[in-house]
């Protein structure tokens, strides 16, 4: 008889005491072991990690994000390894049946839905969100690691790594103004985010995160610059930028009111990612603006048929449902007005 998967949860913290216990009591029922790297904490977050009663080690911090996370590995003994942040919480209200889901998956590594919410405040009504999938549950003992000195992900024997998708939501904090003000998280990516951008053979995403660092805070022109920088790096090597890269800068361009030849640039990223909600309701906002009410209409048409559940894409809430349906709205009215006249 299969016995239930062990999960270890595994995490790096510095000075986390405002939303550790959160995090820590949303997993205390779907984990069996907590690893914890502190990387110099001077708050209560050991205290509250005592509470838990997580294995904590220290680690001398060394701008590299990746180094602290393979740091706890050695030290889980978990079938399986979550990754979460202290501003990050399971969303799960019975650990039993996802247990049994886990026991059947045949995938060393799963991608989980993540909800980051955004905004100004926590808790505010209507809290806006988008949602996107990563990597967040592994199996131990299989050479499975972190790599990538900030935004770090997994990696290992690509003949060897199967991937699949559990539909355990995170949610996440750490975008919402009053959160990310407090831990001044965007110094220190940045800092760390320019470091990497110096090493030669770096990846074209250290300059999308380097864009989504600048666009956060409404600097839209250095944005603009990286996010272009970025997309011209993955067709240097050959790659086909990601989709992540292209809702980046349509967002911007639509922020900014630059409006000259947007049409035919999304027109040619749609045919690379045609299913891609968020650009299809993009370019249903830009003809709208351009009072091409039909087909503005036409696109958000296309929003609600495609719908918001894709997990290669990272989706702001809403534009696959009420807020396609709010713009098809106003577009069905513009048309029986114009009809009227």
């Amino acid at each position: 008889m299969e016995t239930t998967p062990k999960i270890t949860l595994c995490m790096i913290v510095k000075n986390e005491d405002t939303f550790l216990e959160k995090c820590l009591s949303s997993v205390q029922s779907s984990v069996e072991e907590i690893v914890i790297i502190d990387t110099g904490s001077t708050d209560g977050t050991i205290d509250i990690a005592k509470k838990f009663q997580a294995k904590i080690y220290h680690y001398q911090w060394d701008n590299h994000f990746a180094n602290a996370r393979n740091e706890a590995l050695p030290k889980a003994t978990g079938d399986w390894i979550l990754w979460l942040d202290a501003d990050e919480c399971l969303d799960t209200q019975d650990s039993e049946i996802y247990k049994k889901i886990l026991k059947d998956k045949k995938e060393n590594i799963l991608f989980l839905p993540i909800t980051s919410f955004i905004g100004e405040r926590l808790d505010t009504q209507d809290q806006e969100s988008y949602i996107h999938y990563q990597p967040r549950l592994f199996r131990n003992h299989q050479g499975i690691h972190f790599i990538n000195r900030i935004h770090e992900t997994l990696d290992g024997n690509p003949s060897e790594i199967t991937t699949g998708i559990l539909d355990l939501s995170i949610l996440h904090y750490g975008y919402i103004d009053e959160v990310a003000g407090k831990k001044d998280k965007s110094t220190r990516n940045k800092k760390i985010l320019q470091l990497a951008a110096k090493e030669k053979t770096h990846s074209p995403w250290i300059e999308y995160h380097l864009a989504s660092e600048y666009y956060r805070h409404k600097d839209y022109n250095q944005a603009f610059k990286y996010v272009n920088q970025s997309i011209f790096n993955f067709l240097l090597e050959g790659q086909k930028p990601p989709s992540l890269l292209y809702k980046l800068k349509y967002d911007m361009l639509i922020r900014t009111h630059s409006m000259d030849q947007v049409l035919p640039g999304i027109d040619k990223v749609l045919y690379l990612y045609p299913d891609y909600v968020d650009l299809h309701f993009y370019k249903g906002l830009i003809l709208l603006r351009q009072s091409d009410y039909k087909a503005a209409k036409t696109c958000f048409e296309k929003c609600l048929e495609l719908g918001e559940d894709h997990p290669n894409y990272l989706i702001l809430k809403g534009v696959g449902s009420f807020r396609a349906e709010h713009y098809k709205n106003i577009c069905s009215e513009k048309i029986k007005s114009l009809d009227k006249k």
